[in-house]
């Protein structure tokens, strides 16, 4: 739904000579590659359409951003269409190829590559994303060019009930087998093992990426393109199938309701002691906490056959720009305040519960698993999930081959079926880059 959240606040006391410069700089370069004035008369209005395909953490964080560029920036409005991520942004992003893309395009980090190829995107000045650390530029930057500002970033694996750990005396498990001795002992006292909600096909789409990252990209760095070049493939790659079944394992160990459970009303259930574990990212954090503020969790990697799992890293917000936006100027401030403002950035990060991509600034919400991520991260056991992302599409692959998951799970389809289904879609798997 296209809303415009914030009127435009009248700048006509403004004299019309002042100008707002931007990110500091006198000019820019601009999508064709030519330098132009960064700087916007304070009384010239401007109107920015932004497309923003959010997480279910980010609703909300737009009308932060309205505030703030009110203040800064009180000639400039943006007019916001927001949309599911999992499943209304890309095909947005498939009616605005035909009729000229948005200002600003909002969506993850992985949907840079895609985009980029396609010539849609603008390159993203130094200025800015020179305010955020350098590991997030490098899954978005493709032949020296960066397409992208990654704003902000998700950790996944497995969030567990520290006190029910305790209590039990289970340790975190390193391999299957550990996994199983938890789960065989959670089954034998009545416990729920896994809290799960997988009538949401992008929640089986996660997880199964989740795995695909520790058991299959791990080992194969290319996997993706192997399986584009016809060197292997889901139906007959042992790894990957076990990816596949470990859904089964979580469905045999989870709600019997799985199927009809939404995510809040999943994330209430772990929090209330119903399950030990969820596979998930950190957009439970916020409904852990919204439950309860005391709730004590951690994380671990899932674990994969070989028993050296990584926790998992994923750039979230990714803040795109119109190669043919005919206000780059405009632009270019909404660039610059969302990676000079520290007080928005805060604002964003303790609302969203996510972890910042900002050099310098740190959100302050208290996160039980940050113990447990910092230690991972020393012993450099973190991984960019964008590895597979960038090789395995989200939208047309991984989020179609959940569906085929979900209907193996539910009995409607043999597992054969579902792997060659996957296989199926090997044209669909890439970006046009590819």
């Amino acid at each position: 739904m296209k809303r415009k959240l914030m009127s435009m606040l009248m700048a006509s006391t403004m004299a019309a000579s002042l100008l707002v410069g931007c990110g500091g700089q006198a000019t820019d370069t601009n999508a064709s590659g030519e330098s132009g004035d960064t700087s916007v008369a304070s009384d010239e209005q401007v109107t920015l359409t932004v497309l923003a395909g959010q997480s279910t953490t980010d609703a909300g964080i737009e009308d932060m951003i309205d505030a703030a560029l009110a203040e800064k920036y009180p000639n400039i409005t943006l007019e916001w269409e927001c949309v599911g991520w999992d499943g209304e942004f890309h095909p947005k992003m498939q009616q605005y190829m035909q009729t000229g893309i948005p200002d600003i395009i909002i969506g993850k980090g992985q949907d840079v590559a895609t985009y980029s190829s396609l010539g849609l995107l603008g390159e993203i000045d130094s200025t800015y994303t020179d305010r955020v650390i350098d590991a997030a530029n490098e899954n978005v930057t493709f032949d020296g060019k960066t397409y992208g500002l990654v704003y902000n970033a998700l950790y996944q694996g497995v969030y567990y009930n520290r006190q029910m750990f305790e209590e039990n005396g289970w340790e975190i498990p390193k391999n299957q087998e550990d996994l199983q001795a938890i789960i065989d002992d959670c089954n034998a006292k009545g416990i729920t093992p896994f809290a799960s909600h997988m009538v949401d096909t992008w929640s089986i789409g996660n997880v199964t990426m989740q795995f695909m990252m520790n058991d299959v990209f791990n080992n194969n760095p290319t996997w993706g393109d192997d399986f584009r070049a016809g060197k292997t493939s889901f139906s007959t790659d042992e790894a990957a199938q076990i990816c596949y079944q470990y859904n089964k394992l979580i469905y045999d160990n989870t709600f019997p309701e799985t199927f009809s459970l939404e995510q809040t009303d999943c994330d209430a259930k772990m929090v209330l002691g119903d399950a030990a574990m969820k596979v998930s990212g950190s957009w439970s954090i916020q409904n852990f906490l919204d439950i309860d503020e005391n709730f004590d969790f951690g994380i671990f990697p899932f674990p994969n056959q070989t028993g050296d799992s990584k926790l998992i890293f994923e750039p979230n917000i990714a803040i795109m720009t119109s190669a043919t936006t005919e206000h780059q100027d405009a632009v270019n401030c909404v660039l610059d305040l969302l990676t000079s403002d520290e007080e928005l950035a805060v604002e964003i990060y303790d609302y969203t519960k996510t972890a910042s991509m900002l050099k310098g600034i740190s959100p302050t919400f208290t996160n039980p698993s940050q113990s447990d991520i910092d230690k991972y991260a020393a012993e450099d056991m973190v991984v960019d999930v964008n590895l597979g992302n960038n090789q395995l599409v989200w939208g047309g692959f991984q989020e179609e081959n959940a569906a085929d998951i979900a209907a193996w799970l539910l009995g409607d389809e043999s597992f054969e079926d579902c792997l060659a289904a996957s296989d199926a879609r090997v044209d669909v798997s890439s970006s046009a880059a590819e």
